[in-house]
């Protein structure tokens, strides 16, 4: 599972590749590491074309597993004896979101993979982690960490996001994975991100039918990816020692 990665290349080569027409960003900074949870930039279809925005990393989680959340918090505070409004602790079950989707058959996500909800994610560089090759297993398409992006899909959603912050609406966003290639496999054998890399290819995401632009869950070739770090939380970032 992909849950760390890197954005850095500047906002005018993000806006030049990607051929947007509308910015609502303000001035974006350099994330060297991106996590769970953290506003990033992503480009989807907006009204008068492709739009560069922020939005919270993770999509709505399905609701089996907040019930199952709430259901096991509400016991926790029936065990204390506490009187629980059941209802209430779930409209109130914080959701962190849902980093990576696989199973796009699920009917939690169809509704999602219409062309108006789909989006591209951009990044230089992404983690995969695996304690016995170090920790943070960073890849690239190059050393030079030339600039790409992960197939994803967006939604505008109202819910807990955290305890503290309380009931919220936001953008949310989270990207597709597939099986590995061989570099992803070896450091991690369960999936890696879509990751599309021409424009032809960010052009079917965008704007195709829902069934060609799912042809495109489907790993990078073997060789197509190199190792540019290991050991960092954030890629550029010297190993601890």
């Amino acid at each position: 599972m992909c849950n760390l990665y890197s954005i850095t290349t500047n906002q005018a080569a993000i806006t030049a590749l990607f051929r947007v027409v509308s910015q609502k960003v303000g001035n974006l900074a350099p994330m060297p590491g991106v996590f769970p949870d953290y506003k990033a930039p992503i480009i989807r279809n907006g009204v008068g074309g492709r739009e560069l925005v922020t939005a919270r990393w993770g999509m709505p989680s399905s609701a089996k597993a907040l019930l199952d959340n709430a259901q096991k918090r509400a016991d926790k505070l029936r065990a204390k004896g506490k009187t629980v409004d059941f209802n209430e602790v779930l409209r109130m079950e914080p959701d962190g979101g849902t980093t990576n989707i696989r199973n796009v058959k699920s009917k939690h996500w169809t509704r999602w993979l219409g062309s108006e909800n789909r989006c591209v994610v951009p990044f230089n560089s992404f983690s995969e982690f695996n304690k016995a090759e170090g920790g943070d297993i960073w890849f690239a398409l190059e050393e030079t960490r030339p600039l790409a992006c992960f197939a994803g899909i967006w939604t505008t959603w109202t819910s807990v996001r955290k305890v503290k912050e309380g009931e919220t609406t936001n953008d949310l966003y989270a990207f597709l994975t597939t099986e590995p290639n061989a570099e992803v496999g070896a450091i991690h054998p369960k999936a890696m991100p879509v990751i599309l890399t021409t424009p032809a290819e960010v052009e079917t995401w965008l704007s195709a039918s829902q069934e060609q632009a799912l042809k495109l869950q489907r790993p990078l070739p073997d060789g197509a990816l190199r190792i540019v770090a290991r050991g960092v939380k954030k890629d550029g970032e010297m190993p601890a020692v």
